[in-house]
C-alpha cells in the first residue's frame, strides 16, 4: 500500500479533479504490476496495473487469478470517462483487492466494494486508511465540503510585518523559499490574489522556477480596474476575474459578476471555482484578502514564511490561529505549517 502512495503521488498536478490513485498487483510476495493515474480523463491506475502485467507475462491470465491488487481508494463502480475498474478486477479473475480507504463520490462511495464482494472477490478495507486519506483531502474536501481545499500563503518579516506602510514591492524570503512556493503551485488547481497585490507586484503566478503546469489564476477585482497591461492578463492559463460588473469571455480570460460584493464574497468565490472544477486553490494575497477567508474560517492549511528581515513598521501580518502540524528551515527563513483546531 506504501508503494500505491507513492505511485498514487507521481499524478499530482495532472489528475485534478479525480483523486490521484495508485495500484499494486502481487503474485506470491513479489510485485508483478503497478500502475498509477496519470492524467485526467485517461486510464485508472487499477488499469495500468493489469495492463502492465498483460503486457509482462505470456501467462496473464493465469498470473491474474493467483493475485492481489492492492489500490490506494476503492475501485470505481461507475461509467465516467472511463469505465468501471471494478467491472476490469472481476472480469480478470483477481480473487483478492486490498483498498486504503472508500471513495466519498457518491456513484462510488461502497459500491465498488459492494461489486467486487457480490463477484465473490475477497476484500479488505482500511490499509493506511489515514495516509491515503491525506494523500487525496483535495479530494476529499470538495467532495464532502462542495469547495476546494484552501491554502494560505504568506511571508511576514521577523517583527511581524506583511509588507511596506506604502504597499511596496518589498522581498521578504529568499530563493529558496521562492522556488518551493513555486513547486507547490505545481501541486494546486488555482492561484488566488486581490486588486492590489496584482497592481503592485504584477506578478506572473506561474511556475517558471520549477517543472510542472503553471496553475489557474484567479484575481478579484471589484469595479475591473486592474490595466489589462499586468501579466495575469496574458492569457497564457485559464483566468477568473472575479468583479461586480459583468459576466464576460474573453480567451482565457472568465470575468464572473458576483451578486453581492459586500457580504460572503469569499464563499461566493469559492462555490463559482467548485462548479468550474477547481479542487484546490492557494491565496497568496494580499492582507486584506487572506484576512477576509480567515475571518470566514475558509482555509484548511496556512503555510507561513518567517524571513530572516525587519521593517519596524508597516501592514501587519494576517492573524491565524491554529494547530502547528509542521516547522522547518528554509535557507535563512523558517516555515511553520498549520492548520484549523480541530472540532
Amino acid at each position: 500500500m506504501r508503494r500505491c502512495l507513492e505511485l498514487a503521488k507521481i499524478g499530482a498536478g495532472f489528475v485534478s479533479p479525480n483523486p490521484m490513485v495508485g495500484a499494486v498487483i502481487v503474485q506470491d510476495d513479489k510485485i508483478v504490476g503497478e500502475g498509477y493515474h496519470k492524467c485526467y480523463g485517461e486510464a485508472h491506475a487499477e488499469v495500468n496495473a493489469i495492463g502492465q502485467v498483460i503486457d509482462r507475462f505470456d501467462d496473464a491470465a493465469q498470473v491474474l487469478s493467483q493475485s492481489t491488487i492492492y489500490v490506494s481508494l476503492e475501485p470505481c463502480a461507475h461509467h465516467g470517462k472511463t469505465p468501471p475498474c471494478a467491472d476490469l478486477i472481476i472480469k480478470h479473475g483477481i480473487p483478492k483487492v486490498v483498498v486504503g480507504c472508500r471513495d466519498p463520490f457518491d456513484q462510488v462511495n461502497g459500491k465498488g466494494i459492494e461489486k467486487l464482494i457480490q463477484a465473490g472477490t475477497e476484500v479488505t478495507v482500511g490499509v493506511l486508511e489515514n495516509e491515503c486519506r491525506e494523500l487525496n483531502k483535495r479530494f476529499f474536501t470538495r467532495i464532502q465540503k462542495q469547495r476546494p481545499y484552501i491554502i494560505l500563503k504568506w511571508a511576514k518579516t521577523e517583527d511581524g510585518f506583511f509588507a511596506p506602510a506604502d504597499n511596496s514591492q518589498f522581498w521578504i524570503t529568499g530563493e529558496q523559499s521562492r522556488k518551493l512556493v513555486h513547486q507547490w503551485r505545481s501541486e494546486e488547481d488555482a492561484i488566488l490574489i486581490g486588486k492590489n497585490t496584482a497592481l503592485i507586484d504584477d506578478p506572473q503566478l506561474n511556475v517558471r522556477l520549477w517543472p510542472g503546469k503553471s496553475p489557474k489564476r484567479v484575481l478579484i477585482d471589484r469595479r475591473l480596474e486592474l490595466p489589462r497591461r499586468l501579466k495575469v492578463f496574458d492569457q497564457s492559463v485559464d483566468t477568473f476575474v472575479f468583479n461586480e460588473l459583468k459576466t464576460a469571455f474573453d480567451g482565457k480570460l472568465k470575468y464572473i459578476a458576483l451578486e453581492d460584493f459586500d457580504n460572503f464574497v469569499p464563499q461566493y468565490i469559492l462555490f463559482q471555482l467548485y462548479i468550474q472544477d477547481v479542487q484546490s486553490v492557494i491565496i497568496e494575497g494580499g492582507a486584506k484578502t487572506l484576512a477576509a477567508f480567515i475571518k470566514e474560517g475558509l482555509w484548511d492549511e496556512a503555510r507561513v514564511f518567517t524571513g530572516n528581515v525587519t521593517l519596524k513598521k508597516g501592514i501587519q501580518s494576517p492573524d491565524i490561529k491554529g494547530d502547528v502540524t509542521h516547522m522547518e528551515t528554509i535557507g535563512n527563513d523558517i516555515l511553520l505549517i498549520l492548520k484549523p483546531y480541530a472540532v
